[in-house]
């Protein structure tokens, strides 16, 4: 089976998920253009390798010189969730101290929120965290920009499983979310149940078609309100 990969992000991590065989040459060429993609927005990837019957040498290979590149880069290369075959494999291999091996995505996820708070408490530690959801690419960064502007550590996440698996992970102050976020009743209160601390808000269906002044006036509003409630 030749190998099929797709990518999503989670906050500032690119998870890809491969299916098939990796191979040396052109076979493993789809992982190689899913990490590509991915560069110009983050260096942090997750390689889920749940569904890889196969890997040779050279496949193999290309996974050490990944690594290599983007640690070189100051980013990193985090496995998750290896078959049977592939656990095999890096135990017969030595290779299993090179790379990070987590049992789940979310593991291996919450280990790159966890690195960062240690390296640079100083200039993260103290600031309030936000996530932001929604479907849209767009509003998440236009959310994003705003909140940054005043100091808030953003994260954002485009579905509300993702969302969820972050807030366990950095337990934010607030959430702010998309009208889209209310179309599955069950996972929204599975989402605001991750953390029943946090404080959410739910922008109104208008929001995104607001004038971008007005809409950030009423944002910080609505959520200087939100922190400053006892």
């Amino acid at each position: 089976m030749k190998l099929i990969c797709k990518s999503h992000q989670i906050g500032d991590v690119a998870v890809v998920r491969c299916v098939g065989r990796i191979v040396a040459g052109e076979e493993s060429l789809p992982l190689r253009l899913e990490i590509e993609k991915s560069l110009l927005e983050t260096k942090k990837f997750v390689l889920h390798l749940g569904s890889v019957a196969y890997i040779d040498s050279g496949g193999l290979g290309a996974l050490v010189r990944s690594l290599g590149t983007l640690r070189a880069a100051r980013g990193d290369l985090k496995l998750c969730e290896l078959s049977p075959l592939l656990k095999q494999v890096f135990e017969a291999t030595h290779l299993k101290g090179i790379f990070e091996i987590y049992g789940t995505e979310r593991q291996a996820i919450e280990a790159f929120c966890h690195r960062p708070r240690a390296l640079a408490q100083n200039s993260s530690g103290s600031r309030p965290k936000v996530i932001c959801v929604d479907s849209s690419s767009d509003l998440l960064a236009y959310l994003g920009a705003i909140l940054r502007r005043f100091n808030f550590d953003v994260y954002t996440a485009k579905y509300l499983s993702d969302a969820t698996t972050l807030v366990k992970s950095t337990h934010p102050r607030l959430a702010v979310c998309g009208p889209a976020t209310q179309e599955s009743a069950t996972a929204f209160e599975k989402f605001r149940q991750a953390d029943p601390c946090m404080q959410i808000l739910v922008l109104p269906p208008d929001f995104q078609a607001s004038e971008a002044g007005k809409g950030g006036s009423s944002l910080m509003d609505r959520v200087g309100a939100l922190l400053n409630t006892p």
